[in-house]
């Protein structure tokens, strides 16, 4: 069998208000665009999370809603606090909580870049998988069926792309 990890970083947020807490940031108007745009690309390429873990971040939910309108699915999802600015290590664990064959994390910067490089064993070509910018998404299977045994280096790159590579 194989497991899917689909991991997306947040969508551009609102810095318009300096004194709102960070935790509580909303999208701005491009990041409200974005989301939805990496949807319609996951379903069109048959990347469809049968369960979804986001973050608790007012940015990552609305990131995910804005994903969710173009799935046309309706996966298992969770919100967990502890996705918020989550270190590699934690998404890791976070990813073998998946349930089903495709597992979707939404999270933040540096954990999220820094988690992607690690779990995929190699790098697609892309100039910026190194930054992973806002609303990137990256889809990586793996070999198996348990989402516990995942392991760092031994995803295989099924698909990256970024808000700017999409129509």
């Amino acid at each position: 069998m194989t497991l899917r990890l689909i991991l997306t970083r947040h969508a551009k947020s609102d810095w318009g208000d300096p004194m709102l807490d960070d935790h509580d940031r909303r999208l701005n108007k491009r990041g409200r665009r974005d989301a939805p745009r990496i949807g319609a690309w996951l379903g069109d390429n048959g990347f469809v999370p049968d369960s979804v873990t986001v973050s608790t971040a007012r940015r990552a939910q609305e990131t995910w809603n804005g994903i969710a309108t173009r799935l046309g699915a309706s996966p298992d999802v969770q919100m967990d606090r502890r996705l918020y600015h989550a270190t590699p290590d934690a998404l890791m664990a976070h990813a073998g909580t998946g349930r089903g064959a495709t597992h979707m994390l939404i999270g933040h910067n540096p954990g999220m870049a820094e988690a992607a490089h690690r779990l995929a064993g190699q790098a697609p070509d892309h100039p910026r998988f190194a930054d992973f910018p806002t609303c990137a998404t990256l889809v990586l299977a793996f070999d198996g069926d348990d989402w516990r045994a995942l392991d760092w280096d031994a995803g295989r790159v099924l698909g990256f792309v970024t808000p700017h590579d999409l129509p």
